[in-house]
This record gives C-alpha cells, sequence and structure tokens, in this order.
C-alpha cells in the first residue's frame, strides 16, 4: 500500500516539475499574459514571493496614427529589474472591442509561440531580460488593439518562491490619419549614447522632438530644425525610448535604443 501512495505522489509531482522548469526557461505554456481575453491570468497564479524592484514595459515601432493592416511592426518587451537571475515574459494582442486576439507574431530565436500561436513567450530565461519580435496586423481594420504583457524576475532556484510578477499594457490606434499626415524621418545612430541626428524630410523648416520613455511620459523635449538637428539622449538612462517628431500638420514615431 505504502509503495502505491509513493508512486502516485510520484506520478503528481511529474506535472507540477515540468510547469516549474517551463516557466524558469521555456516560458509559460498557454495564456498567462494577464490580458482580458486571458481572464486576467499570468504567471503569479504559481510564482510570487521575490522583490527585484522590476517593471516590464511595451515598445512597438507602430506609428501614432495607427497601423495598417497586414503590416509587419516590430514589438520590443523589455525586463526592468535589479537582481534577478532569470528573466520571462509572456504577451498578447488583443481588439478593444471584444478582447479576441487579433494579429499574429513572428518569434525569433529568443521567444516562441503558445497558445495556439495567440500568445509569446521567452524560449530561454537566460537569454536576457529584453526581446523583440514582429506582429503582423490583421488584413482588416479591427480597431483599435492593446498589447498586454506580464514579466517573470526570477531568482532561478528551480522553484516559483522568490519570483516577482509584473505586468503593462500598450494600447494602438487603427489608422486614422490618411498618409499624407505621415511625416517620414530619418534618425541616427540607433543605438546611441549621446548625440542622435534627426534627419527631416524635404521641405519641413521646424519641427518639435518629443523622447519618451516606456511608460509614455515626455523626458525631453526640443525644436529642430535642418540647421539644429541634434537630440542630445546623454542624460538618460539605458533603455529603450520613442522619438516622436511632430509638425503643425504631420507626425512621426520612431524606437530609439539608449546604451
Amino acid at each position: 500500500m505504502k509503495k502505491n501512495y509513493i508512486f502516485k505522489l510520484f506520478l503528481l509531482l511529474i506535472p507540477l516539475t515540468s510547469f516549474i522548469l517551463m516557466s524558469n526557461s521555456s516560458g509559460v505554456s498557454g495564456a498567462y499574459s494577464g490580458s482580458p481575453g486571458d481572464s486576467g491570468n499570468t504567471c503569479s497564479v504559481c510564482h510570487s514571493g521575490g522583490n527585484f524592484s522590476a517593471s516590464v514595459s511595451i515598445t512597438t515601432n507602430i506609428p501614432a496614427t495607427g497601423y495598417e493592416p497586414s503590416t509587419d511592426y516590430d514589438i520590443t518587451v523589455l525586463l526592468n529589474q535589479s537582481g534577478a537571475s532569470r528573466h520571462g515574459f509572456a504577451l498578447t494582442a488583443e481588439k478593444n472591442a471584444d478582447n479576441s486576439k487579433v494579429g499574429t507574431f513572428t518569434p525569433t530565436s529568443t521567444t516562441r509561440l503558445v497558445n495556439g500561436g495567440a500568445n509569446i513567450t521567452q524560449s530561454d530565461a537566460d537569454s536576457g531580460s529584453i526581446w523583440t519580435f514582429t506582429w503582423t496586423s490583421p488584413s482588416i481594420n479591427e480597431g483599435p488593439v492593446t498589447f498586454y504583457a506580464a514579466g517573470n524576475a526570477a531568482n532561478g532556484n528551480e522553484s516559483p518562491s522568490g519570483d516577482q510578477i509584473v505586468t503593462s499594457s500598450l494600447s494602438a490606434p487603427s489608422l486614422g490619419i490618411s498618409e499624407a499626415k505621415r511625416l517620414v524621418f530619418n534618425m541616427y545612430p540607433n543605438p546611441s549614447s549621446d548625440l542622435v541626428q534627426i534627419e527631416l524630410p524635404t521641405g519641413t523648416t521646424e519641427a518639435e522632438a518629443g523622447v519618451f520613455d516606456y511608460k509614455g511620459r515626455r523626458v525631453n523635449v526640443k525644436r529642430i530644425s535642418p540647421n539644429d538637428n541634434q537630440l542630445d539622449v546623454s542624460d538618460l538612462a539605458a533603455g529603450i525610448y520613442l522619438i516622436r517628431i511632430s509638425t503643425d500638420e504631420k507626425v512621426g514615431i520612431q524606437k530609439l535604443i539608449k546604451k
């Protein structure tokens, strides 16, 4: 009889151990982004108890004017933390109108698809704390879309204890302004550690250059022109920022990586 109890306990521990290892290394197995469509679920159903001053951010090169149908966009997830030895995330994209999944993800070497391709997660918890991949927008205008992400700052003890789960979201409008209203500009070098050159399109004599952090807060602003087109980002902390260039009639946005 005792042997039967031991055998049953062993069978019970197999899926639990698999879940722990998967959460700490190759990501979650299903819908754990914290989104409404994922029923608000995150890895906190298992992981908890840690404090690494963590936060998670989502950035994208989707223009401020909105996404275009059937277009590829870069999505970057950044897990800010202090002291965690392993890092993970889960992200999804949902239509605001009904929280249904929209668009498709194309994973990279450090990410993989889960939940039937509706969610994306890390492929290796030792691959760093920043992940970039492609989201292809839906073939028709589905209205505003929100990206939801959950991050896991883990202590690497192969146990769900002592880990911190954080969440974030980022909304993207559908295309509401004509292509003629978009401002296309060049920006270099990117990544940059100090000065960034903004090359305005021909005929644009002046514009406002705003620098926004991952929470959408404006951290710097300057009026630029073809003769004064440098942004000084040397005082900014390393991370991901958005550069928004606007005139009275047009607006453009690009992602900047600050070294």
